[in-house]
């Protein structure tokens, strides 16, 4: 078994569960919703100037709610529920290092991050319609948003290798992430010094509104990439740990 087909068993496991149904559907119409208030927001005649599509990439805090809520559920299961069933001994017996096993759940919750995401690819085909979209700034939006997620799956990745219990592994993870967020906002209340730089380089809000207006900076990417890394390095070795107790 090499680590493809074992991803798309991953993926597939997604579906054979109504959570996957349930967070595609709330995912839609959270998105929607927020999509149509950013919209009527700037509608008014009173409002600032600003795209649409820009303040939907993490101009509002409605943007950071789905994204801290759903990635926490999307990770729960993937390796608790193989702890709680006893399946994970059996796997990490299968033809397949740790690190492939780790790689391919995290790639199938990744791929199915992106799905949630994908409806709101009408939102700048609609507007497409009523005026001229310029397509870079929301590459680099989604770019950002897909970022963003990525590190968050690879904590929710980790703290699933720690208990059996999903709802734990979905409040540790959701602990996790929300702490992030909160880190990068504090340059705001800081009194100044050498920390404004490094609360600047965590700030998540800062750094969607960048990538919301096109400005690929690749400080953001390798912040994100440097935690995914190390989160993922973090859970293969508490997977091995499992293989040594054994």
């Amino acid at each position: 078994m090499n680590i493809f087909a074992q991803m798309r068993r991953e993926f597939a496991a997604f579906f054979y569960s109504p959570i996957a149904y349930v967070l595609m559907a709330a995912a839609t119409v959270l998105n929607g919703i927020v999509f149509l208030l950013v919209v009527d927001f700037l509608s008014d005649p009173r409002a600032p100037h600003g795209a649409a599509m820009q303040m939907f990439f993490g101009g509002t805090i409605f943007f950071w709610i789905v994204a801290m809520m759903v990635t926490p559920l999307i990770t729960m299961r993937a390796l608790s529920e193989e702890k709680s069933s006893g399946t994970l001994e059996t796997l990490l017996t299968a033809p397949i290092s740790d690190l492939q096993v780790v790689l391919a759940k995290y790639a199938a919750a990744v791929v199915f991050y992106i799905v949630l995401w994908a409806p709101t690819a009408a939102y700048p085909i609609t507007l497409s319609f009523y005026s001229k979209i310029d397509m870079g700034p929301v590459l680099a939006g989604y770019l950002g948003t897909i970022s963003v997620g990525m590190m968050f799956l690879a904590l929710g990745m980790f703290f699933s290798s720690l208990t059996k219990n999903q709802i734990i592994s979905a409040l540790l993870s959701f602990a996790a992430v929300v702490v992030l967020f909160i880190l990068g906002i504090f340059e705001f209340i800081s009194a100044g010094g050498s920390s404004d730089s490094i609360l600047g380089y965590m700030n998540l809000w800062t750094h969607m509104e960048d990538f919301g207006r096109g400005i690929v900076d690749t400080r953001h990417l390798v912040y994100y990439g440097s935690v995914v890394a190390f989160a993922l390095f973090c859970t293969v070795q508490a997977v091995q740990s499992r293989r040594w107790r054994g």
